[in-house]
């Protein structure tokens, strides 16, 4: 009961926030961020009532399992704008501006980290500035998609922006896995060519070889089926079955093989919606199916949000300087590169705006680097201080930008007026 009264508080408060925040035309997302602080363990959570807002980070972590498949589901989607026909025309533009800037991230928050190393090396160990700039290259494809689609932004920005995220993500484990081997040699002493070098890609590549696997499976399985309720059930099971099977660590002597859930996702929606002939009509269905997941995955990302890092003015200092100059990065690196591959004014002046957004892959990235220690936890803090800041302010951020570039052209129809015009053109 206990379980079941929380999710359901979870998505009314969610819900309920929306229609306050939506008086504001503030996205979404960032109704359901607030929400969840709202019944988090900062709020509505000290009253230490179980089942009645969320009491401790332990409890919010109870529901990851429901976080794990959202990113699945958001995943599969950013998946499915890997299309080959559009990647013919702007596949340059795709790849150049998604290393460029994710690279230009991190060399901006290194050196700008170092410096705050040297300045205070008591505080604030090399190590961490190395591991954060790592970090600073992840961007929150959750909040951007969910953005994109509640204002149904559509446009040449939008259309790059999309699988510009799905791509930096990519970038960025690769960047990670090698700073984090280097701050771990730095920490321990020695260097571990097979952690630094070996395993990130075997992991990259193990991870698209089972996405498009699972990706062709998926295209033949749903062949024998016919009505939209059983395509959409299938769709759903191997979504599911996607992030099960990237939960598997494989040792193989020195190497581990493992996958990334993302990456299987985004490979496996590659794969399917480039052999399905109706794979806009099957993902139509997938969104309304998985709409009330990614309202709870808002929520409890809401309610997961660390505001105890406040008590620390040197994990304020280093996460402002961290905000600012990843913010920097992104912003001036996409910029650039979008000049070197002739991409239009609005896109050069507005792209490195909607890469702002941070969120889930950052997290799992300092989940990692705790293993360092001490370093760890203030990686670990820094990097919850910066998603605090991102997550609510980014979707904002994302959206003003898209309105700048002309690419929200109107005021999104809420949900019910849309089912209305939808019966009326069925009737009609």
């Amino acid at each position: 009961m206990q379980t079941l009264l929380a999710l359901s508080i979870a998505m009314f408060a969610g819900l309920a926030m929306s229609r306050i925040t939506k008086l504001k035309n503030l996205p979404s997302v960032t109704a359901y961020l607030i929400a969840g602080i709202l019944i988090g363990p900062y709020c509505l959570g000290r009253l230490g009532i179980p089942g009645i807002g969320f009491v401790s980070s332990e409890d919010v972590a109870r529901y990851d399992i429901i976080s794990e498949a959202a990113l699945g589901f958001i995943a599969f989607a950013m998946g499915s704008e890997f299309k080959l026909e559009d990647l013919r025309h702007m596949g340059k533009k795709v790849v150049t501006i998604a290393v460029f800037q994710a690279l230009a991230a991190t060399v901006f928050v290194d050196i700008a980290l170092c410096a705050v190393h040297f300045a205070m090396p008591d505080r604030f160990p090399l190590p961490a500035a190395i591991t954060l700039g790592a970090i600073a290259t992840a961007t929150a494809p959750a909040a951007t998609l969910m953005v994109v689609k509640q204002y149904k932004a559509d446009g040449p920005l939008t259309r790059l922006l999309l699988p510009i995220v799905a791509l930096d993500d990519v970038v960025g484990l690769v960047v990670f896995a090698v700073s984090f081997g280097i701050a771990r040699a730095m920490e321990n002493g020695s260097v571990d060519l097979v952690s630094v070098i070996v395993n990130p890609v075997v992991e990259v590549i193990c991870s698209i070889a089972l996405g498009a696997l699972l990706g062709f499976l998926f295209h033949i399985a749903e062949r024998f089926f016919f009505s939209r309720s059983k395509r959409m059930s299938i769709s759903v099971t191997f979504v599911f079955l996607a992030v099960a099977l990237s939960m598997l660590e494989i040792p193989l002597g020195p190497v581990t093989i493992g996958f990334s859930s993302l990456l299987v996702c985004m490979m496996m929606g590659t794969v399917f919606c480039n052999l399905c002939e109706f794979e806009e009509e099957l993902m139509g269905l997938m969104d309304r199916w998985s709409g009330s997941i990614l309202v709870l995955f808002f929520v409890l990302s809401g309610a997961g949000l660390e505001f105890k890092v406040f008590s620390d003015w040197a994990i304020i200092l280093v996460g402002v300087v961290y905000i600012a100059f990843r913010s920097l990065g992104k912003i001036e690196g996409a910029k650039f590169a979008a000049g070197m591959t002739h991409c239009d004014p609005p896109i050069r002046k507005y792209l490195g705006i909607t890469l702002l957004p941070q969120a889930g892959v950052s997290l799992g990235m300092s989940l990692t680097a705790m293993s360092l220690g001490e370093t760890g936890i203030i990686i670990r803090n820094v990097a919850l201080f910066a998603v605090l800041v991102y997550e609510l302010v980014g979707p904002l951020m994302t959206r003003i930008a898209l309105e700048k570039a002309g690419e929200i052209s109107e005021k999104p129809i809420p949900p019910r007026q849309q089912a209305m015009l939808e019966g009326k053109k069925k009737r009609s």
